[in-house]
């Protein structure tokens, strides 16, 4: 352009150096026309320097920004490396820091809190029953990995004006599907069991859950998962409360398998569970029983005289089926108390349940072979109304065998269940029990029935 524009104002010079001598033979009008051309090639001269000009500083401004995107990339580098080194944080159901280096550190917890009215027997007064309400849950813990495929897991519960240890346990992820725990953690007793507290059905788990004292004790375990297989075995001792009392030496043997394969669409599980125990008695007294349902009440309606008790041996059965908004589960367990001095009985409980959800898109959760969290498919922050379940459920307990008179129940309990979004539930529970050969008379009777109503409020992180 500038070369273009340079010989076009020569060529106009040329003319114009030639114009004088030509001005007397040149007409007045043509003379206009030259000296309006010459206007013309001025303002395209003072165009070209403008041009050029603007061009030098196009560039120099152009240098200038990649030296500040050069400097720019060079902060963008040191800032990576910066954070690669720090522990980095995320935010989701809880915070968790991870370390360059492989540590973890991930805070949790849960709080429960319940409301429940239990109605007994006419005939039978007692301050425990009617209303109550209760803190049920309170935890708090950390959990977390370890360089070296190790990993830790502590957890104290602050409910009943108390603190009490939970979950404290190491893990050892040792390759091959194989993991080994040890510390105070479950002992594979049930899937009733096993399933947190935070995506059970009913606000307390199956009679014979507590009558048969499944409970979480100190041992070593291993477990090994692969595929559809799932496999838990190990040795315990007491809980970490019962192991501050010198003259406690009990011990026992647990294991559990569950086959859990998805066919055509449907989750399945099928499991089973053995358990052997010497409790080492020296005079201990021990007492298979329960309470109604709810746990606001101490009263237990079923419950086993003081049996002096030197081993336990039970086994489990349990299967259940996910397909979509249903679910079904169903479970059974034997137990059999190796009494001093008497007849060895064998104490049964079962229970069935089956639940649907009324939402669309929702299904209970299930992983490791337990039940897990169910997620809404419309939670109510996204503009949908949650997850609403209901379910029904029918729990046996047999606590009479061998001479041994602990009674018989039989509840029958609806649950509803609202989740509004994944860390939050609200649910409501209502059962009536039958008795047979309860433990405490109403009058002179102890064939009666007791009606429950419960509800609790949770939130977890």
């Amino acid at each position: 352009m500038k070369q273009s524009a340079l010989l076009l104002s020569a060529c106009a010079a040329a003319m114009l150096v030639a114009t004088p001598a030509l001005a007397e033979e040149v007409p007045p009008e043509v003379t206009a026309e030259l000296q309006e051309l010459r206007a013309r090639v001025s303002a395209l001269e003072a165009l070209v320097q403008q041009l050029t000009g603007t061009q030098a500083e196009v560039a120099q401004q152009a240098a200038q920004a990649a030296t500040t995107a050069q400097a720019a990339q060079a902060t963008a580098t040191e800032t990576a490396e910066a954070v690669a080194a720090a522990p980095q944080v995320s935010f989701g159901a809880a915070a968790r820091a991870q370390s360059s280096s492989g540590w973890s550190f991930q805070p949790f917890g849960r709080l429960q809190y319940d409301v429940a009215n239990v109605d007994g027997p006419s005939g039978y007064s007692d301050a425990r029953l009617g209303f109550g309400s209760e803190l049920r849950r309170g935890r708090i813990g950390v959990q977390g990995d370890i360089p070296g495929g190790f990993g830790y897991k502590l957890e104290l519960d602050f409910a009943d004006n108390d603190v009490a240890i939970t979950d404290a346990i190491i893990t050892y992820d040792a390759g091959g599907g194989f993991e080994i725990t040890a510390g105070q953690h479950n002992n594979f007793q049930s899937l009733e069991e096993l399933t947190s507290s935070r995506f059970t059905s009913f606000m307390e788990r199956a009679a014979f859950t507590d009558a048969f004292g499944f409970e979480r004790r100190v041992g070593l375990s291993v477990g090994y998962a692969r595929g559809d297989i799932r496999f838990n075995a190990g040795a315990f001792t007491d809980d970490i409360d019962a192991l501050t009392d010198s003259s406690d030496s009990a011990y026992s043997v647990d294991a559990r398998l569950v086959y859990s394969p998805e066919i055509g669409g449907a989750q399945l599980h099928f499991g089973g569970s053995a358990h052997w125990r010497d409790l080492q008695s020296t005079g201990n007294d021990i007492r298979y029983r329960q309470r109604p349902a709810v746990h606001t009440t101490d009263t237990r309606f079923i419950s086993t005289p003081n049996l002096i008790v030197e081993e336990e041996t039970g086994f489990g059965l349990e299967t259940a089926v996910i397909s979509g908004r249903f679910h079904a589960v169903a479970e059974g367990h034997w137990l059999t108390a190796d009494v001093l001095g008497a007849d060895n009985p064998t104490f049964f409980g079962s229970y069935a349940e089956v639940g649907f959800f009324l939402t669309p898109g929702d299904t209970r959760g299930y992983s490791g072979g337990r039940f897990n969290r169910t997620r809404p498919a419309r939670p109510l922050d996204e503009g949908g109304i949650g997850a609403v379940q209901i379910n029904a459920r029918y729990d046996y307990l047999d606590l009479t065998d061998a001479g041994i008179i602990g009674g018989e129940q039989n509840l029958y309990g609806l649950s509803l269940i609202w989740t509004p979004i994944d860390h939050a539930r609200l649910s409501i529970n209502y059962s009536h029990i039958e008795y047979d050969d309860a433990a405490i008379a109403a009058g002179l009777d102890t064939n009666y029935g007791v009606d429950v109503i419960g509800a609790r409020g949770e939130l977890d992180f």
